[in-house]
């Protein structure tokens, strides 16, 4: 042997044999490790819990909030609906006075008179429902001598156009149409120039 080779080598088993080697569980891990990765794990669970607990308290916030928006819907439709109602109410008043007012003239003498009495009673009554309506944004759709417009008309029927008329004119209105602001409630029924 020469003197280079006559180094002594250590072989692994008898340096290892000099540390203590570092325990490792069933996973192959040490315990240091194994205890970060138990922490992290707590940690996720611990977030995950209270997550799902918001989740939870939202979730009953959300299904509150709905219920409590449907009954205050539900109120505001009542109330629109007797607010309309209660002005109808002068109307069918009125309609009520005009029916007996017919019914004594039947039985009355003067039927020109009576005639009179009920017609000034009818257009009184037709007066006052319109203002009802005004009041609360119900207006006549104007159709005839317009242009037809498929928004606001609805064509029945078409007829030839009289000399001078051109084509796609509203000639005649069959039942007039409605709408309050923009929104159409009733379309008017049209007779159109062909």
């Amino acid at each position: 042997m020469t003197p280079e080779n006559d180094q002594t080598t250590v072989e692994p088993e008898a340096a290892s044999a000099d540390r203590e080697p570092a325990k490792k569980n069933e996973e192959g891990m040490t315990e240091a490790a194994a205890e970060s990765v138990t922490t992290e794990l707590e940690r996720a669970r611990s977030e995950l819990e209270s997550t799902k607990e918001q989740l939870l308290r939202r979730t009953a916030e959300f299904q509150n909030y709905r219920r409590r928006t449907e009954v205050e819907k539900g109120f505001l439709i009542d109330m629109g609906k007797a607010l309309v109602i209660r002005d109808m109410l002068d109307v069918l008043d009125d309609l009520e006075r005009s029916v007996r007012a017919a019914e004594q003239a039947e039985q009355g003498e003067d039927r020109k008179e009576a005639y009179a009495s009920l017609k000034k009673g009818v257009e009184l009554v037709y007066r006052k429902f319109r203002d009802a309506l005004a009041k609360h944004g119900v207006e006549a759709i104007e159709a005839v001598g317009q242009p037809f417009d498929e928004e606001r008309h609805e064509a029945v029927m078409q007829q030839p156009a009289p000399e001078g008329t051109p084509p796609g004119i509203v000639l005649q209105e069959l039942q007039r149409g409605y709408r309050m602001g923009d929104r159409i409630l009733r379309h008017a029924k049209v007779i159109v120039s062909a």
